[in-house]
């Protein structure tokens, strides 16, 4: 055991006086008492010498032996000309400036870039999640992972708000965006340790990106497509789930994905209107079982069992008001005396109940939506007079049954009117599995662009990353829409904007020529990392498809992540499921 007392490695909260330490430990080590008891000799004979004990060893510390420009620690004698050395707790904190505080910042966000980078592509490795309550999620889509990760580093937090911008812009790409970040901070740590001055690196990048995004345009083509006519905007959809636990039902989650969106799209002015599709999933059956449902399918089932199960023609009341006796707001109590009293309440409760059953009638509706619930005489009563109804909906999906039937939302019984009723042309509720879990399915709504993509899966976890490749799916037809133009993927868009980043560079006069050429090496980092994640040679293989698109002058070769190598990647007969 050493007990030695020098700067670096004494730890303490307060003063330490070298003397009472030696006591101390002559009181705690017998072993080694024969060892402390000269050192206090000599201290009883000469206050002006402190002496640190080790096992092995005698050490004598003077006042010259101590470093005073030490910031931990500080020499000093007491009122009797004892000496003594103090030490603070923590040693005196130094701020990282200039080129090292650069470096630390790339280092944190290369560290978030490297993680995401295995899960690049199809072949790319699925990242399980464990929440602080022992929750686990399985999940490669990038968005996901970095708003899980628990990051304090303020530049790797930049790297999640990054993600999250793409998601929520494009909604796909969400792990090629942050490798590619991670890239480019990479090859701008090799340029600062050249001496390039930060602003003169980014304004290389700038001027690289333009000549890319120059391009990327001019290898670009125009899918054409309409509504009767989907053949190529499947293709896409399903490239985007190559990369999906849903890939091997990539074909039926992108017809799902393609026809949600053109239901609900504007051709003519390019736009689409996600809030009227509405993503829904239930435990049970496989993957291949999921549909999409022309209307609107909620999570709730009839009020009563013995109510119907089918109602044709339907004519809708949409209630935020409570089907039960109105009662004061302030804090109240109700004093029952008598049998009398109890009936009289009973009744008045029935009347209400019985007044505002028929309010609904009087209006022509013959079904009822509640956002609130209603006790079992209220729920007997309407079975009485054959008016279905359904309780607890929640806000979202009665704004949404609302928009689907050309319904308004109804928050008092006495604003009830028949332009005001929502209208479907079926309601139904159907069943699932040997649970007999129960849904209403409302079809043929008066808005026929609200649509219901309705998955199923063997657990939860599944249905979860369903949903969010749907959404991922749905994002790319939607920016289709938008702008028809494509690139290929397998690495083959990175490479063409490399390979013309890199001629141009040498045409750059000043020092941006550096960084210009960095930004072309960072574009190879997408294949590479493709490559690497399909088990083939990264470098040889990037190679090829420079070799490729340069002699031949084709700017659709790339990687084909399936196993095949480098080839020509046609939007017309796509093999290689990758998005990047």
């Amino acid at each position: 055991m050493e007990i030695r007392h020098d700067v670096r490695h004494v730890t303490g909260r307060a003063c330490v006086c070298v003397c009472a330490y030696l006591i101390l430990s002559t009181a705690l080590w017998a072993p080694l008492s024969a060892l402390v008891c000269a050192p206090l000799v000599c201290i009883q004979a000469a206050w002006k010498k402190s002496i640190v004990v080790t096992s092995t060893r005698l050490e004598l510390i003077t006042p010259s032996s101590v470093n005073m420009a030490d910031p931990q620690v500080a020499y000093a004698q007491d009122e009797y000309g004892n000496p003594f050395i103090v030490v603070r707790e923590q040693g005196k904190k130094t701020r990282a400036q200039g080129t090292q505080a650069i470096k630390d910042h790339i280092q944190a966000a290369r560290t978030v870039s490297n993680i995401l980078r295995t899960s690049l592509g199809p072949r790319g490795l699925d990242k399980i999640l464990i929440s602080p309550d022992g929750d686990i999620q399985v999940t490669n889509d990038g968005a996901t992972i970095m708003s899980n990760m628990e990051l304090e580093h303020q530049i790797a937090k930049l790297l999640v708000q990054l993600s999250k911008s793409q998601d929520d812009e494009i909604g796909d790409g969400t792990t090629g965006v942050v490798v590619m970040a991670g890239a480019l901070l990479e090859q701008s740590e090799a340029l600062i340790d050249r001496g390039i001055h930060p602003i003169r690196i980014a304004d290389g990048f700038e001027r690289a990106c333009e000549i890319a995004v120059a391009a990327l345009e001019r290898v670009a083509d125009k899918v054409e497509f309409d509504r009767e006519h989907i053949d190529e905007l499947l293709k896409v959809a399903e490239t985007s789930l190559g990369s999906k636990i849903v890939s091997k039902a990539s074909s039926k989650f992108a017809r799902i994905a393609t026809e949600a969106v053109l239901s609900v799209a504007d051709l003519e002015r390019k736009d689409v209107d996600f809030d009227l599709i509405k993503v829904d999933g239930k435990v049970g059956g496989s993957l291949e079982d999921s549909t999409l449902v022309k209307g609107v399918v909620i999570d709730k089932d009839f009020s009563h069992p013995q109510m119907p199960r089918e109602i044709r023609d339907a004519r809708i009341a949409i209630l935020t008001c409570p089907l039960e006796p109105p009662r004061p707001k302030t804090k109240h109590k109700l004093d029952i005396g008598s049998v009398e009293e109890y009936k009289r309440l009973e009744e008045y409760e029935r009347t209400t109940f019985q007044n505002m059953i028929q309010k609904i009638k009087d209006c022509g509706a013959n079904l009822v939506v509640c956002q609130w619930g209603f006790d079992d005489e209220a729920n007997h009563l309407l079975l009485q007079q054959n008016l279905p109804a359904v309780r607890w909906v929640g806000g979202p999906e009665l704004e949404l049954i609302a928009i689907a039937t050309n319904g308004r939302i109804v928050p008092r019984f006495e604003d009830l009117s028949a332009d005001k009723l929502g209208h479907a042309g079926l309601v139904r509720e159907m069943s699932f599995g040997t649970t007999h879990d129960r849904m209403l399915v409302i079809e043929e709504c008066a808005n026929t662009r609200a649509v219901t993509a309705f998955l199923r899966g063997s657990n939860k976890m599944i249905i979860d990353e369903a949903k969010r490749a749907l959404h991922d799916a749905m994002c790319v037809v939607r920016s289709l829409v938008r702008d028809n133009r494509v690139v290929y993927g397998g690495g083959a868009a990175e490479v063409c904007a490399s390979i013309a980043v890199a001629q141009t560079a040498d045409s750059i006069a000043s020092i941006e020529q550096y960084a210009t050429r960095a930004f072309a090496a960072a574009l190879d980092a997408i294949p590479l990392a493709l490559a690497e994640n399909s088990g083939l040679a990264p470098i040889e293989n990037l190679a090829m498809v420079k070799s490729k698109q340069v002699t031949e002058g084709d700017a659709r070769y790339g990687i084909d992540c399936m196993g095949v190598g480098v080839r020509v990647l046609r939007l017309v007969c796509l093999t290689c499921r990758t998005t990047t």
